[in-house]
């Protein structure tokens, strides 16, 4: 089995990666999505929180809790050392479902460090300025927290050459799809 990450920072293009190698026929995991479970499943995380307003519906909001943890690395941490261990488990049983190739997205690779977990890393970048921009248009959020979520995270020139591979996702989604399609040809 070859194990691919697929990193990136925020709002680089991770998803749109992700959707072009599925329609390719490759198989692909995101953590994100795994880690969203996790969260909706955990009294650990309520009682950390306790003490914060993070419920709406008796779920855990994300939203109320992103502004929590985005506005402090503290906090950040004690959410992280919930959650990390458990992301981990999961894609080790991924790990164990034996394909012949696999591509997980793990958007926080190097902070959880899950880099050796992996035979290559794909790294997706993007332009500060084009992701903040995608992720005011996707979260519906304002310029400070997006730049908040942005500067949570590990800067790119930090990720880079610990990479395998950089696609550069600067331009329109005809064009990713053109540079994955070359790199990732269809499987099926």
């Amino acid at each position: 089995m070859i194990k691919y990450a697929i990193v990136g920072n925020i709002a680089s293009g991770k998803s749109t990666v992700e959707e072009i190698l599925r329609n390719n026929g490759y198989k692909v995991f995101d953590t994100d999505k795994i880690a969203h479970e996790i969260l909706n499943n955990s009294n650990e995380i309520r009682e950390i929180f306790k003490s914060y307003d993070i419920i709406t519906d008796n779920k855990i909001d994300r939203k109320k809790l992103a502004k929590i943890v985005f506005s402090d690395k503290n906090q950040l941490k004690k959410l992280e050392a919930v959650i990390h261990p458990k992301v981990k488990e999961e894609i080790l049983k991924i790990f164990n479902m034996n394909f012949d190739i696999v591509f997980i997205s793990v958007p926080q690779l190097f902070e959880a460090g899950f880099e050796n977990l992996f035979d290559k890393i794909i790294f997706i970048t993007a332009q500060k300025d084009i992701r903040l921009k995608r992720l005011i248009k996707r979260n519906n959020c304002s310029v400070e927290e997006g730049l908040q979520r942005i500067e949570s995270q590990i800067p790119d020139e930090n990720k880079l050459q610990k990479c395998d591979l950089v696609i550069e996702n600067n331009d329109s989604v005809d064009n990713l799809k053109n540079l994955v399609n070359k790199i990732f040809p269809s499987n099926r």
